[in-house]
């Protein structure tokens, strides 16, 4: 049986309509679950389906938060939106805490299982405070699961084990994925959590990516493929807990790894998986490591200055490049254009 192609955001929203049926003492609220756009596309229309299930809340991050803890602890399973994950900075005390804490403090007697969801990324000028990418931020915090699907159907799965499991779990969630297309497996499509996934096989070197990053990890596959090099794509779908085992595999296979963040490097998600993958065979030889991320500034609201601030496609070749020894003729006609550097698409035009 064919799978459905289906939209990313209409896939969550299929997902959290499933969950919203399946199970009434789930809540999904937020800035702007309720507006015409519904984040993205994925609430639309879900408050006029489930009227005391689904509503908007105060600009008061901190607050609802807390509130989101409160309902969790007394048996109800909230989900809450950030339209930005800067928003949620204003209730990183709640995170840090008492979200993340909670289970420990209780001695094991007190779960407070919720999803958070974290919309992050670049796009359309939204400069330095609402582009940015902080998963390191949340995923240095024991007590909580971190995810960042990357598919339509990593999407599915990842929330569907989520609102099974019994601790809070963030889900980050790129814009620029929200448009995208793929397979959409059925309803109750379940991904184990902490488990990554192998994308694309290779024998040459080894590609990293997680959320956004992994559609130019596969980008950077095929325009290797030209130049008849096989790379290995790993989606890394769970940033807590991680699955090292799977990156070390494919690194011992292949010797040459490039590990492709998707905000900064420095302090980054590639800086820990180079850290681990560096120690854990530092008696390998001929083991080469490289990691790209964002230029380590503040996300530029200029199309001048994102181009030369953003990781592509054509950035992880030329770092295979260097790290294979080769000389790749013409490839600078892979260049992609500057308007991807702001936007994924000419279709693109706005953030909401």
């Amino acid at each position: 049986m064919l799978k459905k192609i289906k939209k990313y955001s209409e896939v969550i929203k299929e997902t959290l309509d499933y969950n919203l049926k399946k199970n009434k003492k789930v809540v999904l609220m937020g800035l702007g679950v309720d507006d015409p756009k519904g984040i993205f596309g994925t609430t639309l229309n879900l408050h006029k389906k489930y009227k005391n299930r689904v509503f908007d809340l105060p600009t008061a991050e901190n607050g609802f938060t807390g509130f989101a803890l409160g309902l969790s602890i007394n048996g109800m399973f909230p989900v809450i939106t950030h339209q930005r994950v800067e928003f949620s900075l204003l209730a990183f005390e709640q995170f840090v805490n008492q979200i993340a804490k909670w289970n420990f403090m209780t001695g094991g007697k007190v779960s407070n299982p919720m999803i958070i969801r974290l919309i992050i990324g670049r796009g359309w000028g939204q400069g330095p405070q609402h582009s940015q990418s902080l998963e390191i931020l949340f995923s240095h915090i024991p007590g909580v699961n971190v995810l960042t699907p990357s598919t339509p159907q990593s999407v599915r799965g990842l929330f569907n084990s989520s609102f099974k499991e019994k601790k809070p779990t963030i889900i980050f969630e790129h814009r620029w994925l929200h448009e995208t297309y793929g397979n959409s497996p059925k309803l109750n499509y379940f991904t184990k959590i902490g488990k990554a996934k192998i994308l694309k096989s290779g024998s040459d070197i080894t590609l990293v990516g997680f959320s956004y990053s992994v559609i130019n990890c596969l980008e950077s596959a095929k325009i290797l493929k030209k130049f008849n090099i096989s790379a290995e794509v790993i989606d890394l779908q769970s940033l807590r807990p991680l699955d090292i085992n799977t990156i070390l595999k494919s690194a011992k296979k292949t010797k040459n790894i490039i590990i492709v963040d998707n905000g900064w490097s420095f302090y980054g998600i590639s800086a820990e998986i180079s850290a681990q993958v560096a120690e854990k065979l530092c008696n390998l030889k001929n083991l080469k490591i490289d990691r790209l991320g964002n230029k380590n500034t503040p996300m530029p609201s200029t199309k001048s200055l994102a181009k030369l601030c953003y990781v592509n496609p054509y950035d992880i070749v030329v770092s295979a490049e260097k790290m294979l020894n080769k000389k790749f003729k013409n490839l600078k006609k892979f260049k992609l254009k500057e308007y991807y550097a702001d936007q994924p698409n000419k279709n693109f035009l706005g953030p909401f």
